[in-house]
């Protein structure tokens, strides 16, 4: 059952009638209640007014590839292939099933719902419908393994910088992959490596970004969204969507030829550990954060000197 254009008919948030609805879609009647009753049961609230008819209880952000194209710089646009999907398990996961599929070049997967998003440490993501941003990169990198290191921070970098968030709501970066905004969660960075084939890595940028998601009594830990972090805005997910690849590919480019070491200050100009007393959470290490070296490992000045952290599974905390 394809829900899709419904939905599109319901997200201006009116009410509309079973008899329009109806005839805008060329089915009957009951045809609408049966696809309303599924939006419901994929936790879409759909609201039925006796009498009236149907209508969400707020409009609805809807993804549009057409819209997002639009967005795209005149060169991306003609070497990007783009996938967006109402649903999915994850965008990672699409990216890789795209790979085996033989599909080559900048793969990218947008989804408006994903239903085994991870992040870090396989831990899951929420993904409300009509809320967020899921999407994932798929890109072969000219690097060795070794040479990798530093490319979450690069993401991170990107996405935050192309949000153009003012300094007043406090943007930052939490090594090695988190955005936040007034000291909450606003997007998390997951990378996966694929293997190397013919001197090139593949590798897989996924982005979880919080839109328009007000509520998430699951999540255990201090979070936010756009919407709740600057309410004033208009956030449009196809133009966030847009800005967010353009930023990610021209930033790629560069570490690809460079390596992180154009980036160190850039990032370290958003590292919110800086200064801060910290420990990490594997080994019995702490000191004061100094931020970020050429290659993208967290610096600690420590009763021992300074130490060099790895991303790894090494996460860092403030004591």
């Amino acid at each position: 059952m394809n829900t899709k254009p419904l939905l599109r008919l319901l997200a201006d948030g009116e009410t509309h009638s079973g008899e329009s609805l109806a005839e805008s879609l060329g089915i009957s009647r009951t045809a609408i209640w049966k696809q309303v009753r599924k939006l419901q049961e994929e936790g879409i609230q759909v609201e039925t007014i006796r009498g009236r008819g149907y209508r969400l209880p707020a409009p609805m952000d809807m993804l549009s590839e057409d819209s997002i194209r639009e967005g795209l710089t005149a060169s991306l646009r003609e070497n990007i292939s783009l996938a967006v999907h109402d649903r999915i398990d994850s965008t990672n996961s699409d990216i890789t099933r795209r790979w085996q599929q033989g599909e080559a070049g900048l793969l990218v997967s947008i989804a408006d719902c994903q239903e085994q998003g991870r992040g870090r440490r396989g831990r899951p993501w929420q993904s409300p419908v009509g809320k967020n941003l899921y999407m994932s990169v798929g890109v072969s990198i000219s690097r060795g393994f070794t040479g990798l290191e530093g490319l979450s921070l690069v993401a991170g970098l990107a996405a935050i910088e192309s949000l153009g968030l003012p300094e007043e709501v406090r943007p930052g970066l939490k090594w090695p992959n988190d955005l936040l905004v007034d000291g909450q969660k606003l997007a998390g960075i997951l990378i996966e490596l694929q293997g190397e084939l013919e001197g090139a890595v593949r590798v897989i940028v996924g982005i979880g970004l919080n839109v328009h998601m007000t509520d998430a009594e699951s999540v255990d830990q201090p979070w936010t969204s756009l919407s709740l972090a600057l309410p004033g805005e208009s956030w449009v997910r196809n133009r966030v969507a847009a800005s967010v690849l353009n930023r990610l590919a021209a930033r790629l480019d560069t570490f690809e030829q460079e390596g992180f070491a154009p980036f160190e200050e850039l990032w370290n100009q958003y590292d919110i550990f800086r200064g801060k007393t910290l420990r990490a959470t594997s080994g019995d290490l702490s000191g004061v954060g100094c931020g970020v070296d050429d290659a993208g490992h967290y610096l600690l000045e420590t009763g021992q000197g300074v130490q060099r952290i790895s991303a790894g599974e090494i996460s860092l905390r403030v004591v």
